[in-house]
């Protein structure tokens, strides 16, 4: 006879009623805010404990973390009071190796698995017979909008099945479509914190090291680097080799000094969240058939990124339409279009709208935004929306234990 215990608690460990889910090419814990402290103070014993890093462990090997950055997310989600917002979503980096967490910014891949737990776990109301649902959700991490457009099955839940395919998943789901609304300044307060489309970045050293910059805050603030400027060190020994991520980090610090997140380098060592950083370059591929727009290199908490962060992504879109960015200049050479330039505008209309398309090459694949800009009078670029597609699946639920 086994000796069934209540789920509340196994010996000193305590139980936490949660959800695993893949999301996007993220996987990691959805949890229902009220089953967490009232203060986010309070989460990081729990929530380190429950993905295994609690003890810094490299391997997560006493949590239900998967040991990279992409697979040691939660995602925190609750019902809004907020007028016109259906549920709000927190976004927590829990570190591997380190016992600490990272709420500085969000995640966009794990934002697509939102609406579905949200359908699902009975936080926004189905009406009987609908096919799709839209719920507004706020990231509280960043406070910005985003809309989730998912697919429901004929029980009125998120139907899984589907024929669309993302790099870096195996298997096809259904379209999840989300539009980040005005994602510019989710921390700086404006898409361009310098003021620049392109600052140069200094490394002190023997010899020192520049490179050419965009620092574009849209969704997450990110550090767009022209890989043409980076030193030969770093294409002679890879981008993963140990030398080659410490210089990465190094032009990481200094960036957050210049977007004005950190007050110093060394401050800036201890948020490894934000801002984030990638390179990018030329996309020409000739064997392709589909020609990609642009080719990027993303980095998460000091490593190479496997695929491209879905903020990394709507960033990477708000860049290629900033005229003069190091992103749109690399677009440029791939394209038989004109310049980046202003939409056009008539006395009827003098904030008209174009959208942008943009294919974008990343290490597992490629992926397609579409951007939607004006401008007004003075000639002010504003980011109306970025669209990106994702899908989702739901891997167990039940309840994850844990020890404060």
């Amino acid at each position: 006879m086994i000796l069934q215990l209540a789920p509340h608690s196994r010996g000193r460990r305590k139980a936490l009623p949660a959800v695993m889910m893949r999301a996007g090419t993220s996987k990691g814990l959805f949890i229902h805010r009220h089953d967490l402290p009232a203060s986010e103070t309070e989460w990081a014993p729990i929530l380190l404990s429950a993905m295994g890093s609690r003890y810094a462990s490299l391997r997560q090997i006493d949590g239900v973390g998967g040991a990279t950055s992409t697979t040691s997310k939660i995602a925190v989600i609750g019902k809004s009071e907020r007028p016109g917002v259906d549920v709000e979503y927190t976004f927590v980096q829990v570190a591997v190796g380190e016992s600490k967490i990272d709420m500085s910014g969000t995640c966009g891949n794990m934002a697509s698995g939102v609406a579905p737990f949200a359908v699902d776990e009975g936080l926004v109301d189905v009406v009987e017979g609908q096919t799709e649902i839209t719920i507004m959700v706020y990231n509280t991490n960043t406070k910005q909008e985003f809309l989730e457009t998912i697919q429901l099955d004929d029980q009125g839940r998120f139907k899984e099945e589907g024929d669309f395919m993302i790099s870096g998943v195996p298997t096809p789901g259904s379209r999840i479509d989300i539009s980040f609304v005005h994602p510019a300044g989710s921390m700086k307060g404006k898409l361009l914190p310098t003021g620049n489309p392109q600052d140069i970045i200094t490394i002190p050293g023997a010899p020192s090291v520049s490179v050419r910059a965009s620092l574009v805050d849209a969704s997450n603030p990110i550090i767009f680097v022209d890989a043409t400027t980076m030193p030969a060190i770093y294409h002679d020994l890879g981008p993963n080799h140990i030398q080659s991520l410490d210089l990465v980090e190094s032009i990481r610090r200094q960036g957050a000094v210049l977007y004005g997140l950190a007050s110093s380098i060394e401050t800036a060592a201890l948020v490894r969240g934000t801002p984030k950083i990638a390179m990018v370059s030329s996309a020409y591929h000739p064997d392709v058939e589909i020609q990609p727009d642009i080719t990027v290199l993303a980095y998460s908490m000091g490593k190479m990124h496997p695929t491209l962060q879905l903020t990394g992504a709507v960033c990477l879109s708000a860049a290629a339409s900033i005229p003069g960015s190091v992103v749109a200049e690399l677009v440029m050479l791939n394209s038989a279009d004109t310049p980046p330039r202003s939409p056009e505008r008539d006395s009827a209309d003098a904030s008209k709208e174009e959208h942008k398309d943009l294919v974008i090459k990343h290490p597992s694949g490629v992926m397609s935004s579409n951007t939607v800009v004006s401008v007004d009078d003075s000639g002010a670029l504003t980011v109306e929306s970025v669209s990106v597609y994702r899908t989702a699946s739901r891997l167990f639920e039940g309840y994850v234990y844990y020890s404060v």
